[in-house]
């Protein structure tokens, strides 16, 4: 797809985290990571559509689809720095490298009786689930955040009542980490892990390791 073969100079930079898996899983879920440094390369228009794409194909509750994307590109400055000025500023310093901003955002009710959904969360994560392994598969990569204003991003981009943003998205292609402050770099180089299946994984009862499924 256009735009999504890294140039030889950022493969050169490029940091690369693979998930040092216990069990065999997908390349897409192994190499995808969020880094914080991202290359001044723009994403094309085409791309940023596909990744939404996926996730309007993400499963959700009911087929209810509650989950909505602010968009805002490096292209368009006015945009750009609106949103950006969303973020908390330990946030803003590291994501405003990013060429292409987002905000995610949920509708907290069943459209179609206006009761409350309360996988509605769940669902804007599965959404995004999928934007990020499309995202992956493009040579892109991005950082999700909770350090959001929320009221801030409700003024800001009209956002109604019964509806609330929840992230904020940094997406681009990923840079040098030298080029983060030495606090950041230093998270940005460490290990990734994760809790071994044991402490997370029962069966019969809640704490009871689940050691073998299935027998």
């Amino acid at each position: 797809m256009e735009g999504s073969v890294p140039s030889k100079e950022e493969r050169k930079h490029r940091m690369e985290k693979p998930a040092t898996a216990d069990h065999p899983i997908h390349e897409l879920i192994q190499r995808r990571w969020s880094p914080r440094t991202f290359s001044d390369r723009s994403v094309d228009n085409k791309t940023i559509l596909s990744l939404l794409e996926a996730a309007r194909w993400a499963p959700s509750s009911y087929n209810e689809q509650p989950w909505y994307f602010i968009v805002a590109v490096r292209d368009n400055e006015n945009e750009y720095n609106r949103l950006l000025e969303c973020l908390v500023p330990g946030n803003q310093g590291w994501a405003k490298q990013a060429p292409v901003l987002m905000l995610s955002a949920v509708s907290l009710n069943f459209q179609k009786n206006e009761k409350p959904n309360r996988h509605a969360f769940h669902d804007l994560g599965l959404a995004v689930a999928g934007l990020s392994f499309q995202a992956t598969a493009e040579g892109l990569f991005l950082h999700q955040m909770a350090g959001i204003d929320v009221q801030k991003a409700r003024e800001t981009f009209n956002i109604p009542e019964g509806y609330e943003a929840v992230t904020g998205i940094a997406l681009g292609y990923p840079a040098n980490p030298e080029d983060l402050p030495e606090e950041i770099r230093e998270q940005e180089r460490a290990p990734r892990a994760r809790k071994a299946l044991g402490e997370f994984v029962f069966s019969g009862s809640w704490g009871n390791r689940a050691d073998r499924i299935g027998v």
